[in-house]
């Protein structure tokens, strides 16, 4: 319990240490030099205009700093995405496309005119993109695929679905498997869907399922792309992911089963199922291959891929050009009658689109602040894989889970010496070359993954899977409906449990 108050120390300690421990250290080093040159070995005359460069820099770097007030339009964006649906649906539905860029915009212009800071906002836009690009072929091409069911759909057959959709998801990542296997899933439980089906996909399909490989989930693939081993993930990871999806398998069933059967004692008709499973469409599968293996080309892995050069890094785009143009192809070349046994649209995706253009470009400042004070000596102090764990998980839930990942990262190589920017560096990290190291990336990648279902925000599928299930006439939780009847008193506690098992008394 110690440790997950100190995690709460960081989110709260940050609006605090993050501004103000930066003001403090940059005044030390303008009024009295010396204290900086006294952390310089063997610094001679000929090092002073290094010196004087280094204070230079630091002064620059303390200008393009973000306020702290700055992560309001994150905040008021996030309250608008819990309310709108609930108290303005009306409004909200009609104009979310102008608040979120409005908000994006906001944030991005002083950035760019007030800090002159190009840096962040570019990165932003890269990470964007690359994060629609991956969402939208996945959605796009699954779409052409029709899985038909026609069997019961008892709590066993549920939750066989949900595992297999777990499984999945390491294969084609949460976004694929959670666009494949949503429709089945909701066609196989026809008359009896209700909310609790797709909050329980989305935990288990769309996010917990993909923490065994890089492919599962972007934060994963963000560390692979960083230097941590494709099979890392897979080696250290299995017995968490065992342990949290039987767990929530297991809840799953008896509410299905307690839930499930009221509901079908209220059956007038006695349906007769043949027990068969069909697919149509069965070419998309190849557009999901391309796909997939277009993930890997990037620049920053392997040589000679063409690549964007900005400030000294490299910013892949003919992966993004793959995925773009398979998603094109695949739909105009798609089995008509899967894309109208699907029903499929391009609403989930519009929406998911331009709320995240909202979120990537609002919350910059919040991340900035995450990892300012989480790599100050305040901060570091605190760094365990306790408070990495919930560190990392509670702000997963509430940003995009794949920048919270690289940022916490960040710091925990931070904390000892070592720069999420060398390659080498970051293999010896995940190889346990510094001090519990790997048991710490291990707490990040954990938490990443697991509380990116939190919230319908916390990973990219989580708002798709919603969308679609709303399309088919199901009531879906609000924001905080969502939090409060599902992710608290069910998510939670089996996170909660997972940190006992793992983490807190090792």
């Amino acid at each position: 319990m110690k440790n997950f108050i100190f995690s709460f120390s960081i989110l709260f300690g940050l609006l605090f240490f993050g501004g103000i421990g930066t003001q403090y250290t940059y005044a030390q080093t303008t009024d009295n030099e010396n204290v900086f040159l006294a952390q310089v070995d063997h610094v001679d005359a000929d090092q002073v205009g290094t010196h004087e460069d280094l204070v230079e820099e630091a002064v620059e770097e303390e200008h393009h700093t973000a306020p702290i007030w700055l992560v309001i339009p994150f905040v008021a964006l996030l309250l608008m995405i819990a309310t709108g649906p609930l108290f303005y649906e009306h409004f909200w539905h009609h104009n979310y496309p102008k608040i979120a860029i409005g908000f994006a915009l906001l944030v991005v212009f002083y950035y760019l005119f007030i800090l002159g800071n190009v840096h962040a906002p570019v990165h932003a836009l890269a990470e964007y993109i690359q994060f629609i690009a991956l969402l939208a072929s996945l959605y796009i091409a699954s779409g052409g695929i029709l899985i038909e069911i026609d069997k019961k759909a008892t709590p066993f057959a549920n939750v066989t679905l949900l595992v297999i959709g777990a499984l999945i998801s390491n294969l084609i990542g949460t976004t694929g498997a959670s666009m494949l296997l949503i429709r089945p899933f909701i066609r196989l439980n026809k008359g009896n869907i209700q909310a609790y089906h797709i909050i329980f996909f989305i935990f288990m399909v769309s996010n917990v399922g993909g923490s065994l490989t890089p492919i599962g989930d972007p934060p994963l693939f963000l560390g692979f792309l960083k230097g941590i081993p494709f099979f890392w993930t897979l080696e250290h990871n299995w017995p968490a992911w065992i342990f949290t999806l039987v767990m929530l398998a297991v809840v799953f069933y008896f509410i299905d089963k307690k839930i499930g059967r009221a509901n079908d004692d209220n059956e007038l008709e006695e349906t007769v199922y043949t027990n068969k499973f069909s697919l149509v469409g069965i070419k998309n599968f190849g557009w999901l291959f391309i796909i997939i293996c277009s993930v890997f080309l990037d620049p920053n892995v392997i040589e000679g891929v063409p690549a964007i050069v900005y400030d000294g890094q490299k910013f892949s785009y003919i992966r993004e050009i793959i995925m773009l143009t398979v998603a094109f192809l695949s739909y105009r070349f798609a089995d008509q009658r899967a894309i109208k046994g699907n029903e499929f649209n391009f609403e989930p995706i519009r929406e998911v689109a331009f709320i995240f253009i909202g979120i990537f470009g609002t919350m910059m400042p919040a991340l900035e602040l995450v990892g300012a004070f989480a790599k100050s000596p305040d901060g570091a102090a605190m760094i365990t894989h306790n408070t990495l764990y919930w560190g990392t998980g509670i702000l997963s839930g509430f940003l995009d889970n794949a920048p919270t990942y690289l940022n916490f990262l960040a710091a925990a190589m931070a904390s000892k010496g070592a720069s999420i920017n060398n390659i080498e560096e970051v293999r010896q990290f995940a190889a346990d070359g510094y001090h519990d190291s790997a048991f710490e990336l291990m707490a990040i990648a954990i938490a990443s993954v697991f509380f990116g279902a939190m919230t319908y925000i916390g990973n990219g599928p989580n708002f798709m899977v919603k969308s679609i299930a709303e399309q088919n006439g199901i009531k879906m939780p609000s924001f905080f409906g969502y939090i409060i009847r599902f992710s608290l008193p069910i998510l939670l506690p089996l996170l909660f449990l997972v940190w006992l098992v793992f983490f807190a008394f090792v």
